[in-house]
């Protein structure tokens, strides 16, 4: 069997609303759909985020498809570092990070294509799932403290047991929606991400002023740039830290677990550079007694049937990973079935992803494109 064709399409998705970042609201997921075709008629599915346009990403791979066509789809790794490796050979310039989102949802398609010639899940070949599902965390949001917290209320009665909420609203804000929705879920866990909001002095103080409120773990308070930002906060607060933007390779992950900067390692394929890298990141921080916890972004149901067979594969997977295409109004897959229940997605076990694209709405997004 031999790779045919590469075909990327960009695609706009909107969101049912609008969720809260610190650096600002987003209302849409930007993405490049990855198709990989193949002499036996077999097409491969992924997805790369389109930032920081779609057509840096469509270009990027079009500019390697010579190194892609013809080639065995089995050979995922070899296929991708070949791609990341003439895409990072821009003389004086760094564009490992860049390259890594290039090559996501190439990776995915090569997956996805494998696993259907095989005849078997993608988790299947990455060495079989070793748990019967995964749990994923309630992302709240809302204009204020008592909307966040009604949010929150909803999503455990709905039988989610992690609750998460992104801040960097402001100090008195940030502690009101903490305050808030720890009183309206009661025992339940809670998790606070700061997205580099704040300093290292103002992160000290702010997790000492939050503690009372039992927090599982503060992601990513301080700028991604600097480990040593992290490690000194780490080291003058009693609650857990998860590293995520400062986070994109294995080679990051072994920074910061012989550093002893974070106590949780949040990566997704996008960052990673597909699903490969992303298994590899997890084993490092396995060997370091760390768990790896799914990041989302700004994708479709694709990327989240991606991350849900790399995972079932992780000893070391979080129990509350991240999961973005409930924000989604028009996704762009009709099968799986993404309804999350008492929290969880089971083992899928179609061939590759068990993917059915919905190719009215794929219309749709390419339409919102023009």
């Amino acid at each position: 069997m031999k790779i045919t064709g590469l075909r990327t399409t960009p695609l706009l998705i909107p969101y049912v609303t609008a969720y809260h970042m610190t650096q600002g609201p987003r209302t849409e997921a930007s993405v490049v759909l990855v198709e990989v075709e193949t002499d036996t008629g077999l097409i491969g599915i992924g997805e790369s985020l389109a930032r920081p346009s779609a057509a840096l990403i469509t270009d990027a791979l079009e500019a390697c498809a010579d190194l892609v066509i013809g080639q065995n789809p089995f050979a995922v790794d070899a296929v991708i570092e070949a791609v990341y490796r003439r895409l990072v050979s821009v003389p004086g310039a760094d564009m490992d990070r860049m390259a890594r989102l290039i090559v996501a949802g190439l990776d995915m398609a090569l997956w996805d294509v494998a696993g259907q010639a095989a005849g078997q899940p993608v988790h299947a070949m990455m060495g079989g799932a070793v748990h019967s599902h995964i749990q994923y965390f309630a992302f709240v949001d809302g204009d204020s403290p008592e909307a966040i917290a009604e949010e929150a209320r909803r999503a455990v009665d709905q039988g989610i047991e992690v609750i998460y909420v992104k801040l960097g609203r402001g100090n008195e804000m940030d502690v009101a929606c903490t305050a808030a929705i720890r009183a309206a879920i009661g025992d339940k866990r809670l998790r606070i991400d700061a997205n580099e909001a704040w300093d290292v002095m103002t992160a000290i103080r702010m997790i000492q002023r939050l503690e009372p409120y039992d927090l599982e773990f503060v992601e990513q308070p301080v700028s991604s740039r600097s480990l040593d930002a992290m490690r000194q906060v780490k080291e003058a607060v009693n609650v857990p830290l998860a590293a995520d933007q400062a986070i994109h390779s294995p080679h990051d992950v072994y920074a910061y677990c012989r550093a002893q900067a974070a106590d949780v390692i949040v990566l997704g394929p996008h960052e990673a550079g597909g699903l490969g890298q992303l298994r590899k990141a997890a084993a490092v921080a396995e060997a370091a007694g760390v768990r790896i916890c799914i990041h989302g972004a700004t994708e479709s149901g694709i990327t989240t049937v991606a991350n849900h067979h790399a995972a079932l594969t992780f000893p070391n997977i979080d129990d509350g990973n991240q999961i973005m295409c409930r924000f989604i109004n028009d996704d762009l897959i009709s099968s799986p079935d993404l309804t999350l229940k008492d929290g969880k997605l089971p083992v899928f076990d179609g061939p590759g992803f068990g993917i059915g694209l919905d190719r009215d709405a794929i219309a749709r997004a390419q339409e919102r494109i023009r």
